[in-house]
């Protein structure tokens, strides 16, 4: 009976064994970054102007990750980076309102730019 018992500890005492060493080498393990949105840069963001159209911004930033379902007056650029090691995650967004078809505001993690109040056809 006690061999039976020994047998079966020293089953279980090499199993935990390997989980231990296979769970240490995970610091080896290659993890890739994720990036997800719209990569936007604040030159990108400069080129915004008051009253611009929804075409014309779309055609400067290109399409919007997410329009509000309720109200498409709204949009929202999002931008987040996690990085595989952990130690490089960010996130950016700018949020576009709209009315009447024409840009109204904007709000988010990028300066509003000098012109920004000096529509295009001025």
């Amino acid at each position: 009976m006690a061999a039976v018992f020994s047998k079966s500890i020293s089953k279980w005492l090499i199993a935990a064994c390997c989980a231990l060493s296979m769970s240490a080498c995970s610091n080896w393990i290659y993890r890739i970054d994720v990036p997800q949105g719209n990569f936007l840069e604040q030159k990108d963001i400069d080129k915004l102007r008051i009253a611009m159209s929804k075409e014309q911004v779309q055609f400067v930033l290109g399409n919007p990750v997410a329009e509000n379902s309720f109200d498409d007056n709204v949009w929202h650029y999002f931008y987040s980076l996690k990085s595989g090691t952990g130690d490089r995650d960010f996130q950016k967004q700018v949020v576009l309102n709209f009315a009447d078809n024409k840009l109204v505001k904007m709000t988010g993690d990028f300066e509003i730019p000098k012109d920004f109040n000096t529509p295009l056809d001025k």
